[in-house]
């Protein structure tokens, strides 16, 4: 049967079913072999093992000894009469001697030197004698005169009669005159040598030399043909003889094991075996075995039998596979005692020879069994185990077969009982005095076992299920620890090795696992299984026991016991199977068990954390308590981490379920009781305290969730803990201003580099104060991460308001270093400052005089490092604004607030307001200057003559441009006062003009951008763009607020930077300047014509149009040089672009006046100069690109230069000297197109809102004649309209950004614009009334798109504003179409002009 179907086996053939037999009766089974159950007594035990000891000692080959004995003496022998003779047989006269080889004596030596050194692979130079002559000879031959000579000569006779004298003195050193036997050893010790020599030619390949090398040693050894044989020693020879045995037990080293294991002493040992001497021999071994065979071929009793097994095959089997070892068993005992081999005629043996005739098959037995002991090659296990031993027999077999039961001398009636009573003394043994950790038995007592299993013929399946007993019982008793059960148990299932002398058992190397079942016998397989069932229920005994304590500090370990019980136990299914019932029932009492300790172990907890006085509790106690029930719990985790569920019971989980309810209860009141006396006593609770028990808190809930996923935790955390955030908070926003103030007044503003004199690179460009301030909004953004609030709205409102503190810290921040700034850029000079002590009179006068000494180059400007670093600040301040952007994860904070909040009720406003004032440009203002131009600048004011803003200086104009914005925070209506002002170096500043605006939110409630064209009180007239937007406390708009906190910062520090570059931009690119240029190359014409009577006039060559420009591409170049020595990279190419769009600024004033609605005095330029212009176009794109020899562009990339003014630039040329009736019908057509494109946009608006109003029912549709404006889809360049741009919402992060700017550009480049016509058409006088018509459409179209963008904005957000349409219900109102050019909305009676 094999191993797989063991476990449907159940061994019934005549003894009843194993599985349904009691086991008592299991136990009680007694072995056929054995006559009765008796238990085994010491006495026996013992003297049977010292019968199987003695008998080893018997048949131990027998160790000889050698006698020498007197050898007759050789004759003697011959030796050689002269070496000289020899040598001239080496060398035949008249023939050349031969030299030696190159190299041959360095050779010789090293062979020479490994003779001496007992190296010499050639057998026969390790002979005493034969060292010391070639050490004589190895002198001689190191001298270094005969080195030389060997050198030179190169010839092998010296060498031969070197050694042969050599040899002569080392072996007669010390011999008497009349001896001459040493003689021979000079010969034999020559022709060594010249062996030697012939291996090294042989090397070299020298065969003529070798072969007489050859000869010569031949004619050595005439008298002696064995090199090898030693002929110096004495005389004589030896012969080998037995040692008989001492019968001693100093000699008997098992007897001895023997006595150590019963405890019985060396001189009773040996009374018991000279007691016994006489009945313990080999004949009475031999007589055994010869029983043993009888009895086994016959199934008799005294061996196993057939209903021993419960399988025939098994039986015969084993009975088959005895043979052989019971021959070898016989060989070994012959070869011992060989006068046994004749039956009955040894000594001793005086018993009469069996009855029945020996047959011819027996006569052969014996001799094949003697030929056998006779050949040593022969295997003893080549023996046929079907040979009949009959010859052998000592006794008469026909009373073996009328006697039943045997009568062994050294094999037990129940060998299995006595063997397992002598391995259970073996074990203790074993424990007491051998190495257990290395294996649970010794090397010599597992020798003992062997041999007792070998002499009674145990079965290793049979060996391996006793120890398995005996280890069991000892566990039982507690004499063995479950460490050694384990290794015990390991052991009888590994295989063994391969012993160097085969042992004779069946299956002897394999392991327990590896022998069938099926081949076991009855009494084994009932054993095995009842061993298992006993150590399965103690060691559930000791699970239980060890788990009830695995919540203590140090708990005994599990892993011994459940490695048995998985590895050893729950493994073998074919013998033992525990029942589901009963398995369940324990893991119910194991995990009754671990609940009443995790319960105890908490109570523990709680009494040594929490005191008994709740007025003494406050946070830290808590805390405490939650450390400790974290740190079990996770020790506990840790600890059973491989095997979370033990026997069905979970430590952790019986630890969770039953502390972590109760701490929660616990802290909940803990927790109010402390905030209830803080209350009332008035004493704040410690911020970090209330942080530290939230920590402690969150780490429990995780494990609740985990551990308890069904079950809420007992109170809502962050609910309870709340304050304390928001305390943290307010402490960071009141501390925020403080922080960044100082942070300033530390800075020094330098770059920062590791060593004095490096170049800095770009990370070092920036100063310390706001590294340190953004340390400090990353540093409190991560706390409060770390927290890991788990409430994600609680999440979002903290982040908004930490949003709104990071916010007005850049705010200050940027004022701060703005004005810094400021000072810095708008410095007195040197020159500038002595002008300032002097009168008025000598301040003009020196005014006069520097403007008639102009030189020609003009200085750069002295920028200071710090300022650039303040610059450099705020560039990296909004790289690291958008990195917390993220990290803060504002748009889902966003998302969460308003996924809660949902739609804003109506009627609901804000309670703070922003405007956003732009100061786009001016408008004929009055003329301050003498030279009939101003330098004005605006500053505004509010009603109670605060300072709000102040503009940059744009010199010598008066349509000045300044696009400047300023945020005005109010919560009311507030009047705005712009006043005008013109710049003088010398004197008072003078006033040019001034005018007012009431910022109401309730005329701004649309929150739609409004122009205004506001007149001044003397002369002309400004334009003022207003935008409002609701202060919301939303993280995105803080957010956006500090981004433009930070972009205004940068543009304004550009435009300063700028505006000490563009006067002498403006300077370098005016009518003055091309007109200069102009009326040279024509003077020069002029008297160039009048000498050479030429007719026509010279143009002004490219190169001086090139030479123009070349003072300001010099001043470019100086102040890059000193720029660029702070500057990081990103904010020199922002300094870089700004200047490009002054140059282009610069470059359309020359080309066309500003835009209005008013002709202008400026005259068109004639075609030479418009191709001057284009030509310094070309010259400055390519500066400011600044491409290499390589094509490498190292300066503004071309798509930024290639910007929409550039475009609108480089179209102008196209329509530039087109008629005024051409200009007025494309201007016409361009309108009309873009009205029906704004047409055809707004009516898929409104078909899109239509589906989106009809799925909700919010409102119902209006007519279908009417068409909804929608002003995100309208072209507002060219329609006059107002796109909002850059609202706080959409300055949130750079992403932001950067897409708003990329729209601005594609819809820059979208649809044509006819500005620059309406522009030309500004010098065209005819074309006045056209400009005031246009000027008017753009008007109407703004007022019809602002009502449409209204209702829009009222059905998006479910509520109307003041005014407008909107609500549940309310209808579209019907919008006027957007008509092309000439249409009815032209009338005079539209909206007023503001």
């Amino acid at each position: 049967m094999s191993t797989a179907s063991r476990s449907s086996y159940h061994p019934s053939r005549r003894i009843g079913s194993v599985q349904s037999t009691r086991d008592d009766e299991l136990l009680g089974r007694t072995s056929s072999r054995a006559r009765a159950s008796v238990p085994v007594s010491y006495d026996e035990a013992y003297s049977f093992a010292l019968r199987i000891a003695f008998l080893r000692y018997l048949l131990q080959p027998r160790k000889k000894r050698k006698e020498y004995v007197s050898a007759p003496k050789p004759p003697p022998r011959a030796h050689t009469s002269s070496i000289s003779e020899l040598v001239k047989e080496l060398v035949p006269t008249g023939s050349a001697s031969v030299k030696l080889p190159s190299g041959f004596r360095h050779a010789l030596e090293k062979r020479m030197s490994g003779v001496l050194q007992g190296i010499e692979k050639m057998p026969g130079y390790s002979d005493a004698a034969v060292k010391r002559t070639f050490a004589e000879a190895y002198t001689a031959f190191t001298a270094k005169d005969f080195q030389k000579a060997i050198d030179k000569d190169r010839k092998v006779e010296p060498l031969v009669l070197i050694f042969y004298s050599s040899a002569a003195k080392a072996q007669g050193r010390g011999k008497p005159a009349d001896d001459h036997s040493w003689k021979v050893l000079v010969d034999r010790h020559l022709a060594m040598f010249v062996r030697l020599l012939s291996s090294i030619l042989r090397e070299k390949g020298d065969v003529d030399l070798v072969a007489r090398l050859n000869t010569l040693e031949k004619k050595l050894m005439s008298n002696d043909q064995n090199l090898y044989l030693d002929t110096g020693q004495a005389d004589h020879s030896y012969v080998e003889v037995e040692i008989p045995l001492s019968y001693e037990v100093k000699d008997m080293h098992m007897v001895q094991l023997v006595a150590k294991i019963f405890g019985v002493t060396n001189s009773q040992v040996q009374a018991d075996i000279d007691a016994n001497a006489s009945a313990w021999t080999e004949e009475a071994a031999l007589k055994d075995y010869k029983a043993y065979q009888f009895r086994l071929s016959a199934g008799m009793a005294g061996t196993l039998r057939k209903r021993d097994f419960d399988v025939d095959d098994a039986y015969e089997e084993w009975r088959k596979g005895e043979g052989p070892h019971l021959a070898s068993i016989f060989a070994e005992i012959l070869s011992v005692r060989p006068d046994l081999k004749g039956g009955g005629s040894g000594p001793g043996n005086d018993k009469p020879l069996p009855l029945r005739p020996q047959s011819m098959y027996e006569d052969q037995a014996y001799a094949d069994l003697s030929r056998m002991l006779s050949n040593p090659e022969s295997p003893v296990n080549s023996l046929d185990p079907s040979f009949a031993l009959g010859s052998l027999s000592l006794d008469d077999t026909t009373s073996i077969r009328s006697v039943d039961e045997p009568n062994y001398t050294f094999i037990p009636p129940d060998p299995r009982a006595v063997y397992k009573v002598i391995l259970q003394y073996v074990v203790s043994y074993d424990q007491l005095h051998s190495d257990t950790s290395v294996s649970p038995l010794s090397e010599e007592t597992t020798d003992f076992l062997v041999e007792l299993a070998v002499r009674w013929r145990i079965p290793q399946f049979s060996r391996y299920v006793v120890f398995v007993e005996v280890a069991t019982r000892k566990f039982l008793d507690q004499e063995l620890p479950p460490e050694q059960l384990y290794a015990c148990l390991d052991l009888v299932k590994q295989p063994l090795e391969e012993p160097k002398k085969p042992v004779l058992i069946q299956m002897y190397t394999s392991g327990l696992r590896d022998i069938d079942p099926s081949r076991w016998t009855v009494v084994d397989f009932a054993g095995y299984q009842q061993s298992l069932r006993d150590l399965h229920d103690a060691l559930l005994r000791d699970v239980y026991s060890l788990l009830t304590h695995c919540y203590e500090p140090k708990p005994p370990t599990i892993g011994v016991v459940m490695a048995l019980l998985n590895d050893h136990v729950y493994t073998e299914e074919s013998f033992f199977s525990p029942r589901p019932e009963d398995m369940a029932e324990f893991a119910q009492q194991l995990d009754s068990g671990l609940r009443q300790q995790a319960t105890q172990a908490y109570r523990d907890l709680l009494d040594s954390n929490i005191p008994r006085s709740q007025r003494d509790w406050d946070f830290g106690h808590a805390v405490n308590l939650g450390k400790a029930v974290v740190k079990l719990a996770d020790t506990i985790k840790k600890r059973y981490r491989k095997n979370p569920e033990i026997l069905g019971a979970s430590p952790f989980r019986a630890l969770v379920e039953t502390t972590l309810p109760s701490f929660e209860e616990d802290c909940h009141e803990i927790i109010k009781r402390v905030l209830q006396m803080a209350k009332e006593t008035g004493v704040e609770i410690e911020l970090q305290d209330g942080f530290d028990l939230y920590k402690e808190l969150v780490e429990i809930r995780k494990m609740h969730v985990e551990a308890l996923p069904g079950k809420p935790f007992a109170f809502h955390i962050e609910g309870l803990l709340e304050p304390f955030v928001w305390r943290w908070i307010k402490n960071v926003d009141d501390k925020m201003p403080g922080f960044v103030d100082e942070a300033i007044k530390q800075d020094q503003f330098k770059v920062r580099t590791r060593h004095e004199g490096d170049i800095p690179t770009d990370d070092e460009r920036h100063s310390v104060s706001i590294i340190d301030i953004f340390s400090l909004f990353n540093q409190t953004t991560e706390q409060l991460l770390q927290l890991e609030w788990g409430d994600e709205v609680h999440v979002a409102r903290f982040m908004t308001a930490l949003a709104k503190s990071f916010a007005a810290g850049i705010g200050r921040y940027c004022e701060v270093v703005e004005q810094q700034f400021a000072r810095e850029m708008d410095r007195q000079s040197a020159q500038d400052a002595a002008a300032s002590s002097k009168t008025t009179q000598e301040r003009w006068l020196k005014y006069a005089k520097d403007a008639w000494n102009t030189k020609e180059k003009i200085e750069p400007f002295q920028f200071y490092p710090q300022s650039f670093v303040k610059f450099n600040n705020i560039e990296w301040a909004m790289q690291a604004l958008d990195k917390l952007e993220k990290r803060m994860n504002v748009d889902a904070c966003a998302e969460v607030l308003s996924r809660l909040e949902g739609p804003k009720p109506a009627g609901r406003k804000p309670a703070h307001y922003v405007f956003t004032v732009k100061i786009v440009e001016g408008e004929e203002l009055k003329a301050c200057d003498p030279t009939g131009t101003s330098d004005p600048y605006v500053v505004l004011c509010d009603e109670y003559q605060k300072r709000l803003h102040k503009t940059r200086v744009i010199p010598g104009t008066l349509n000045p441009r300044w696009d400047e914005s300023v945020d005005i925070t109010v919560s009311g209506p507030l009047n705005l006062i712009a006043t005008i002002w013109d710049h003088d170096v010398i004197g008072e500043h003078d006033f040019v003009g001034r005018t007012s605006l009431k910022l109401d939110p309730v005329h701004f409630s649309d929150y739609l951008p409004r122009e205004f064209w506001l007149d001044l009180d003397t002369q002309g007239r400004i334009l003022i763009r207003v935008s409002m937007e609701g202060e919301r406390d939303d993280i995105q708009f803080h957010f956006g607020k500090a981004f433009r906190h930070l972009k205004r910062t940068e543009r304004d520090m550009v435009r300063k930077v700028t505006s000490k570059l563009s006067m002498h931009i403006n300077a370098s690119l005016s009518r003055e300047a091309l007109r200069g240029l102009l009326n040279k190359g024509i003077t020069a014409s002029v008297a160039s014509l009048w000498k050479k009577r030429q007719s026509h006039a010279p143009t002004v060559t490219p190169a001086e149009v090139e030479n123009a420009l070349q003072p300001l591409f010099t001043y470019f170049d100086e102040n890059f040089a000193i720029m660029k020595l702070t500057l990081t990279d990103a904010t020199m190419m922002s300094v870089m672009t700004r200047l490009w769009k002054e140059v282009l600024l610069a470059i359309e004033n020359l080309l066309v006046p500003p835009m209005s609605d008013k002709p202008s005095t400026q005259k068109p330029l004639t075609q030479a100069e418009m191709d001057i212009v284009y030509r310094w176009l070309e010259l400055l794109f390519a500066f400011f690109n600044a491409k290499d020899e390589t094509g490498e562009v190292l300066g503004v990339p071309a798509d930024v230069l290639k910007s929409p003014k550039w475009h609108e630039l480089a179209s102008l040329n196209f329509f530039y000297f087109d008629s005024t009736e051409t200009l007025i019908r494309t201007s016409e057509r361009m309108a009309a197109a873009n009205a029906e494109r704004a047409r055809q946009q707004a009516q898929q608006a409104q078909q899109q809102l239509k589906s989106a109003t009809g799925n909700n029912n919010r409102l119902s549709a209006g007519p279908s004649s009417s068409t909804l404006g929608v002003p995100s889809a309208v072209p507002f360049g060219s329609l006059g309209t107002i796109r909002r741009g850059k609202s706080i919402m959409m300055s949130r992060n750079l992403g932001t950004m950067r897409r708003a700017k990329e729209e601005k550009r594609r819809e820059a480049q979208a649809d044509p614009s006819d500005d620059m016509i309406l522009r030309i058409l500004r010098m065209r006088p005819e074309a006045a009334g056209y400009l005031r018509e246009r000027q008017r459409q753009k008007e109407r179209m703004a007022a019809a798109q602002a009502a449409a963008l209204i209702v829009r904005q009222s059905v998006n957000q479910g509520w109307a504003p003041a005014g407008g349409y909107g609500g549940t219900g309310a209808q579209v109102p019907p919008v006027p179409p957007v008509p092309a050019f000439g249409g009815a909305l032209y009338a005079r009676g539209g909206v007023p002009r503001r």
